[in-house]
């Protein structure tokens, strides 16, 4: 008697998938943070001109997000997303060749349009794989590659440029993204469309929630039209989660930005050490961000409602966030990388606000819902670099920490007072 096919777990494998890729996308965001100091002394920078180069990237990116949310509902996520990992690298790659402010500027702004689409696109990849009961978890596990991979390759890449200069580290980081822009196209597919995943699976994931057609065609998504935007700005618990990721976000972009600066010119540490002991915080934040995926469905499955369930870690990361303000009070480096790890641990706690627009977005707006998400986030990518460029020029970096720590409580009454029930809009 032949034994029955089991249930293939495929999702598990294309999860697996867009983590490697968020490692990727912020690899090319942030490998700016560490080239700084040498990229600052070789073009002769000033703080305010280098704040502008780490915004450089969320002008376009936030304002893109829209857009970028509603070529993710019609495009296809195989074709588009290999595309613009291929566009992102080739932008990264060339930085290794620039002379001047103004050309950095520009190819910092262009990894903004190329990456505006992405995490739109990851949201749209886990809502088709993976069951509402799977989903906190799973994107738990994708943003967590934000963290995990910078945890590990700060120090390599610290080491990479000591060796081939920060145009090398470009290069390097470069021809990473256009590989792995081949292996996406060959290795992804959507549910309904891969040839290895068993019928149970599929019909486990549908029957769960998961946002996908019988058919294979993206074109069954409705035409859009201006009342969509609308739609997607009019309700006030949308509202509640846009701020409260604006506020998120200003923590984690002093990370991706100033904080390698911050350690070598404004605490006074070795650059390789400085790599180092940048992992740390960036580890904190790993564990702090599969905390709380896992133990927000946790949670889900032993009954909790989905106000308690999902609030509950980002409420608890924005307030663990406004420790780094204490970093301001001490000259001891232990003490200040405590300090910094324990906000980047809440703040990897409080990021997976990405499941609100998951269970909360219509339905045939998931993509342009998560567009408006991202690009009020994204603004914070704009504004916090610059602010604190202007706020340290005179050499002291505590006004910048405190404006950190204040948009982190701030994030925190919003999500408290504006967000209300969980629960899907129609």
């Amino acid at each position: 008697m032949e034994d029955m096919p089991k249930m293939t777990k495929k999702r598990y494998s294309v999860l697996a998938m867009v983590f490697i890729t968020v490692v990727i996308n912020y690899l090319d965001r942030t490998n700016i943070s560490i080239a700084a100091s040498a990229l600052q002394n070789d073009l002769g920078l000033d703080s305010v001109q280098l704040g502008y180069i780490f915004s450089a990237f969320a002008w376009t990116y936030a304002i893109l997000q829209i857009p970028g949310g509603f070529v993710a509902d019609r495009l296809n996520s195989r074709l588009l997303y290999a595309l613009l990992l291929a566009l992102w690298s080739i932008a990264t790659l060339v930085q290794g060749m620039v002379n001047s402010f103004a050309a950095l500027l520009g190819l910092r702004a262009s990894i903004g349009v190329f990456e505006a689409p992405s995490y739109p696109i990851n949201n749209l990849v886990v809502s088709r794989w993976f069951p509402e009961s799977e989903r906190a978890s799973a994107i738990g596990i994708y943003t967590s590659g934000q963290f995990l991979g910078m945890a590990f390759l700060l120090p390599i890449l610290a080491i990479i440029q000591s060796h081939l200069g920060w145009r090398g580290l470009f290069y390097v980081s470069g021809a990473v993204g256009l590989l792995w822009a081949l292996v996406w196209y060959l290795r992804y597919r959507d549910p309904q469309n891969h040839k290895t995943v068993s019928k149970d699976e599929l019909e486990m994931i549908k029957k769960g929630g998961g946002v996908f057609e019988d058919g294979t065609k993206s074109g069954m998504v409705p035409d859009f039209n201006l009342s969509d935007i609308k739609k997607v700005f009019s309700y006030r618990k949308l509202w509640g989660v846009y701020l409260g990721q604006f506020c998120l976000g200003a923590t984690s972009i002093f990370f991706l930005t100033w904080f390698p600066t911050y350690l070598v010119k404004y605490r006074g540490l070795d650059f390789i050490q400085s790599g180092f002991l940048a992992s740390l915080p960036y580890l904190a934040a790993f564990v702090g961000v599969l905390m709380s995926g896992f133990g927000s469905d946790l949670m889900v499955r032993k009954g909790f409602s989905p106000e308690v369930s999902r609030k509950a870690p980002v409420l608890l990361g924005l307030l663990l966030s406004t420790a780094i303000v204490g970093a301001n009070y001490t000259d001891n480096t232990a003490l200040v990388i405590l300090f910094l790890s324990i906000a980047f641990f809440g703040n990897g706690l409080a990021s997976i606000a990405w499941v609100f627009i998951s269970l909360m977005a219509p339905k045939n707006l998931m993509g342009l819902t998560g567009g408006a998400f991202n690009f009020i986030g994204g603004l914070s990518a704009i504004v916090v670099p610059v602010i604190i460029g202007y706020l340290v020029k005179d050499g002291d970096f505590s006004p910048a920490l405190f404006f950190v720590g204040v948009l982190a409580l701030l994030g925190f009454l919003f999500y408290t007072f504006m967000v209300g029930k969980v629960k899907r809009l129609e």
